[in-house]
């Protein structure tokens, strides 16, 4: 395995995680108006998300920068190209950070609803946008000779991307639905199970969709390997066992099979795209690949030292906040948010 491959790798781990961990924070933020029903239940539920969710985001701004260091022009050409979409994901991320910080700061209920709804809000947008984002680099954008975007905004909204954003939105809210089950008590603990069982079968519905439209609108199914559709099938059995599991009362384990359908969702998109990073409408010769969209080997040598000996002390971190905070959140709990 060379570098460019190696980071193209550690790019698309990096990914995974963040759908992992920051899949269920959207999950959590989406239900909050729907399976609290009292201002101290609503704060329980922000509870259960409150000491990791600014960690979590953490990942995908490692993957942000990892590919501005490793991949400059597919960093270049997927900010300038969906600039616009981008932006709205990142007001809706301040509007969210800020409504989680700030909703209890006052005891007004105007004030704390509002907030209420901001935390929906922001939750909701990047849950669908991160779908159609995804999609779209699948099925391809227009990119010219030179590695420009040459389309617009709506040239990303076509009926593969948003179904491929319907069913992140989903499949988050059910991953969601499912850890608020674990770290919650009754009565949100119940309404949550309600809403698993109810959106689970539309979220392994939408992956379904997702997956024979890909082999119709894209050329994923042609690219990987010598098992073609083995990977996203899995993904699909993975939540079917899932909703198995939840019928059963497993939910620690139905959590697992949602981490293991997300993972492997993540990497059937970067299994199909390589050794593309980005795919030409236009011309599949001007796609941007691992290796024309690269930095130097010099720049892949230092960063991959780097990785090797800070990445290893991030996760310890991580994991150990997890095991602090690992306790259901219950009435009995000093609520912080």
């Amino acid at each position: 395995m060379d570098l460019n491959t190696l980071w193209f790798v550690l790019v698309a781990v990096l990914f995974s995680g963040f759908f992992v961990l920051e899949g269920f924070d959207y999950g959590v933020g989406i239900l909050l108006p729907f399976v609290a029903k009292t201002d101290e239940e609503r704060r329980r539920v922000l509870n259960t998300i409150g000491p990791v969710w600014d960690g979590n985001e953490v990942w995908v701004l490692t993957a942000g920068g990892a590919i501005f260091a490793a991949f400059p022009q597919w960093y270049a050409t997927l900010f300038s190209g969906f600039y616009l979409a981008l932006f709205l994901m990142l007001v809706a991320l301040i509007a969210r950070g800020i409504a989680i910080e700030f909703r209890s700061k006052d005891k007004s209920p105007r004030w704390r609803q509002t907030f209420d709804w901001a935390i929906f809000g922001g939750s909701l947008v990047p849950a669908l946008l991160w779908g159609v984002a995804l999609g779209n680099l699948l099925k391809g954008v227009p990119i010219d000779s030179g590695h420009h975007f040459a389309g617009h905004f709506l040239d990303l909204l076509g009926p593969y991307p948003l179904v491929t954003g319907l069913a992140t939105l989903a499949l988050f809210t059910t991953h969601g639905a499912i850890f608020l089950n674990l770290k919650s008590t009754d009565p949100i603990r119940a309404r949550a199970l309600q809403v698993t069982k109810r959106v689970g079968p539309v979220a392994t519905a939408l992956v379904l969709l997702f997956i024979v439209t890909s082999y119709y609108w894209t050329d994923a199914f042609t690219r990987l390997g010598v098992n073609p559709g083995l990977v996203p099938i899995l993904a699909l059995g993975s939540l079917l066992t899932a909703g198995a599991l939840i019928h059963r009362d497993q939910m620690g384990w139905a959590f697992v099979m949602t981490c293991l359908t997300l993972v492997l969702s993540v990497t059937t998109i970067f299994m199909s795209l390589y050794p593309r990073v980005m795919v030409s409408s236009l011309d599949p010769t001007w796609s941007l690949t691992i290796y024309n969209a690269s930095s130097t080997p010099y720049t892949l040598r230092i960063m991959s030292v780097v990785a090797l000996l800070f990445v290893p002390l991030v996760l310890a971190y991580q994991g150990w906040t997890y095991w602090v905070f690992r306790h259901r959140v219950s009435a009995e709990t000093k609520l912080e948010y």
